[in-house]
């Protein structure tokens, strides 16, 4: 698998990822965000074996999805801070989930946002198990909340964020306040979560400004 830059932002590339298989598809298919992939380096299927569970419509050409992205990534510029940008929506193929590569996605792109002369990165996460992989990725919960369950994330582009360990905590207790929408997995991981506290941030994150 290679990473590739699809576009820096309002260049107006754009992507088609099979909704089949990809969470917020029809996202890449806006042209103003800025994008970047992991995919496969010889232009081959991103899971050849995959099976989706629904036919496409006939109005469908299933030879226009980019078959070849494996995780997929979106960002745009923070409306009120130039300095910052933010990650949009982050999605892997379903098939190829629990491989480290939307980790390893993020990474790059903030390594190529550090380049692009970016200060901070930013994202918004709905759920326990992204939060997780964000303080992995360097991210620290900045206490700031932007929609419902949705918590915000942030770490400088040159070096992962500093975590306060209350602070993380803070923010697997906000998603017990709709513990009615979380599943039983999620509810057992926030539990086991809170009495770990926040985890190492991978090598491969903690390097992330230095490519």
């Amino acid at each position: 698998m290679e990473y590739a830059l699809v576009c820096p932002p309002d260049e107006g590339t754009t992507l088609r990822l099979d909704y089949r298989a990809f969470a917020y598809a029809g996202k890449f298919v806006v042209g103003a965000p800025g994008k970047a992939v992991i995919r496969t380096p010889d232009g081959s299927p991103a899971a050849p074996d995959w099976e989706p569970d629904e036919p496409l419509p006939d109005t469908v050409d299933p030879e226009a999805f980019d078959e070849d992205v494996v995780a997929a990534v979106s960002f745009s510029p923070d409306r009120t801070d130039p300095a910052t940008c933010r990650l949009r929506y982050v999605t892997v193929h379903a098939a190829r989930r629990g491989e480290g590569i939307g980790p390893r996605l993020i990474g790059e792109t903030v390594a190529d946002l550090a380049a692009a002369g970016f200060d901070r990165v930013k994202i918004a996460v709905n759920n326990p198990f992204a939060y997780e992989a964000c303080h992995k990725c360097g991210f620290a919960y900045t206490g700031e909340r932007t929609g419902i369950a949705e918590l915000e994330l942030a770490r400088p582009t040159a070096e992962p964020a500093a975590v306060d360990a209350e602070r993380y905590r803070e923010g697997l207790r906000a998603f017990r306040e709709t513990d009615g929408e979380l599943s039983r997995a999620e509810r057992r991981f926030v539990a086991e979560r809170l009495e770990r506290g926040p985890p190492s941030v991978d090598d491969a994150m903690d390097s992330a400004g230095e490519r």
